[in-house]
């Protein structure tokens, strides 16, 4: 089951649309690679914003996505 994480963005690659962040709360996991839903627009994508992660197999944290970004 998917599950919903806020997280912190560290760094964004435009060109690969790829993030590097750190889950926020008790984890404190840093994730890097991680792909970035196109509906974002790049700009929205500065380090030390707070991002929506979704990570759908809890068991395998690469596999996630950044799907949003708090205003």
């Amino acid at each position: 089951m998917p599950t919903l994480h806020v997280a912190t963005l560290r760094a964004f690659d435009a060109g690969t649309f790829k993030a590097r962040v750190t889950l926020k709360g008790s984890l404190q996991m840093s994730l890097s690679d991680v792909p970035v839903s196109r509906a974002i627009a790049s700009g929205d994508m500065t380090a030390g914003r707070e991002v929506t992660l979704v990570i759908f197999d809890d068991t395998k944290a690469t596999d996630a996505r950044v799907v949003g970004v708090y205003a």
